[in-house]
């Protein structure tokens, strides 16, 4: 490394060229890990704004590893980090979604804060991981479903991961996955954990070309809509939801966070295939509500009770279990 650069003082929001430059230094090493590592907090200690978050994302999606997608992808994934430990909601969610025509370019990772992360829970459940990821492109058309390892499409990251670890704590990189799919979808449904973050969060998805999305929180902190109680719903682009969310408005009962806890993978995989097969309760309540969401985003759905109804009967007519059991011999 001849030349370092001066990362920008994060103490006040920086501008769309400073940024976008920024993160190209942050990325290509153009600066030490000390001056990345400070750089890093200082956003984070004065909070990311839209456009800081959209040019960190869009000198992500400029190093990515593509893969090409049918039209009308969606993907279906949260920012992590709400500390509930829940089962694997989206994941479930993306196979019942993905059973009902949609192709779901599902981008994922092992846990980072979680017991168990959606790369974990399919594992157990029989998906060859390297075989997945470098299938995932036919996968995705040929069967609808993808499972896009965040590792094997984001090479930029190698140089960060130890940074951000030796920092310990949230950076705005914690907010990248679902903004950086490597499929290039323009339809999504992304849980974020911070209900006040998520209209700023919603600023910078606008700003990178999405067709259809909207970015939900639940009150409690939850990364996805809330079984539980109301969430926060903001729209962008070619969809709408209320607002304000509550289990009620898709026509499902009220279940609390507890009721949906997960453990490690063998335990929240035991509990995804037993939902796939037709068990009842809180987890597929939380499941269907996430699932008409993100079917109103697709355009398949055009009201939650809608939703619900296709996605009740993917579960009932067992094809969501069929697709996972096509995808793990796919793999």
């Amino acid at each position: 490394m001849s030349t370092l650069t001066l990362l920008p003082d994060p103490s006040t929001p920086l501008n769309r060229e400073t940024a976008a430059q920024a993160f190209v230094d942050v990325l290509d090493g153009h600066a030490t890990d000390d001056a990345i590592a400070a750089f890093l907090i200082g956003l984070t200690e004065r909070g990311e704004s839209s456009i800081e978050i959209a040019e960190a994302a869009r000198a992500l999606r400029n190093r990515l590893i593509p893969i090409s997608a049918p039209a009308g992808a969606i993907d279906v994934c949260g920012t992590g980090g709400d500390g509930h430990h829940t089962l694997n909601v989206s994941t479930a969610v993306s196979l019942v979604v993905a059973s009902t025509g949609v192709p779901v370019a599902k981008h994922g990772n092992r846990a980072a804060s979680s017991k168990a992360g959606a790369a974990d829970t399919l594992e157990i459940l029989g998906l060859d991981m390297e075989r997945a990821g470098a299938n995932a492109e036919a996968s995705l058309h040929e069967i609808g479903i993808a499972f896009l390892f965040a590792a094997n499409h984001h090479p930029a990251m190698r140089r960060i991961t130890p940074i951000r670890q030796r920092i310990g704590r949230r950076t705005i990189f914690n907010l990248m996955g679902p903004l950086a799919n490597p499929a290039g979808v323009t339809r999504q449904l992304i849980g974020i954990a911070r209900p006040d973050y998520a209209a700023t969060y919603a600023a910078a998805l606008e700003q990178l070309g999405t067709e259809a999305a909207v970015v939900v929180s639940g009150e409690e902190g939850l990364d996805e809509i809330s079984c539980a109680g109301p969430s926060r719903a903001v729209s962008i682009g070619n969809t709408t939801l209320p607002e304000r969310i509550t289990p009620e408005d898709a026509g499902l009962p009220r279940h609390p966070i507890s009721a949906i806890v997960g453990g490690d993978p063998a335990y929240n995989a035991a509990a995804l295939r037993r939902l796939l097969l037709g068990e009842k309760g809180a987890y597929r309540d939380a499941v269907l509500l996430n699932a008409a969401a993100a079917l109103i985003v697709a355009g398949t759905a055009q009201t939650l009770p809608q939703g619900v109804h296709i996605a009740a009967d993917a579960l009932d007519s067992g094809a969501a279990n069929a697709l996972l059991d096509r995808w793990i011999a796919y793999s």
